[in-house]
């Protein structure tokens, strides 16, 4: 009965790091949003240090699910969900430190207000999946998740068209065709993070419909 306990009350742990690896992944789009937000006051965005730490953050909180899932034979979720979970999780701030790493990169001068809208719907994403996450330890809120996943997929499918307005406007313009190609591809790059966040949240539905 005594280790039964001890099994059991490391429980927490696996929710604990979830919860970690979502705030994680808001972190980063919300330093993706600030970059943005500095491009359009003219000063000079910060460097990449900040989304790279939020990455190796997340990676390590990956690691840490990995080894807790290695000692220990009770957990308070199928263990292949939370496996899925974390590294869905982790895709977020990598996917959002591969869009700064282009930016930073582009010759030419980077439309900021063109990706501010996109912006604005990954942070509406993340924020509704960071309260998935932490409904999955309450154990009996599939109402209030299916309504935050509502929001999430609202916030995907405004993404989608944000991305297809951002094109037209793309291919009726006068941008030549080596920025029309780059830019296109950014453009792909910040509504396949929202995607990120949609897929997370889509497991954490499946989980909830798993355990209501």
């Amino acid at each position: 009965m005594n280790l039964l306990k001890k099994l059991i009350g490391r429980n927490d742990t696996f929710f604990d790091l979830l919860e970690a690896g979502a705030e994680e992944a808001k972190v980063s789009v919300d330093l993706f949003a600030k970059f943005l937000r500095q491009m359009d006051e003219g000063k000079q965005p910060a460097g990449l240090d900040d989304f790279i730490q939020a990455r190796r953050k997340e990676k390590r909180i990956r690691h840490l699910m990995t080894e807790e899932l290695s000692r220990n034979f009770v957990t308070p979720l199928d263990r292949e969900d939370l496996e899925a979970l974390s590294v869905a999780l982790y895709r977020i701030p990598k996917q959002v430190e591969k869009i700064v790493e282009r930016l930073s990169i582009y010759p030419g001068r980077v439309p900021h207000e063109m990706f501010s809208r996109q912006a604005e719907l990954m942070s509406q994403a993340a924020g509704a999946l960071v309260f998935m996450v932490k409904q999955l330890r309450k154990g009996t809120t599939l109402d209030s998740i299916r309504e935050a996943n509502d929001r999430l997929q609202y916030a995907e499918g405004e993404a989608d068209k944000v991305m297809l307005e951002q094109l037209q406007g793309l291919y009726k313009g006068s941008c030549d065709a080596k920025e029309l190609v780059i830019l296109q591809k950014l453009f792909e790059m910040v509504e396949q993070a929202v995607d990120r966040c949609r897929n997370a949240g889509n497991i954490v539905v499946q989980v909830a419909l798993k355990h209501s």
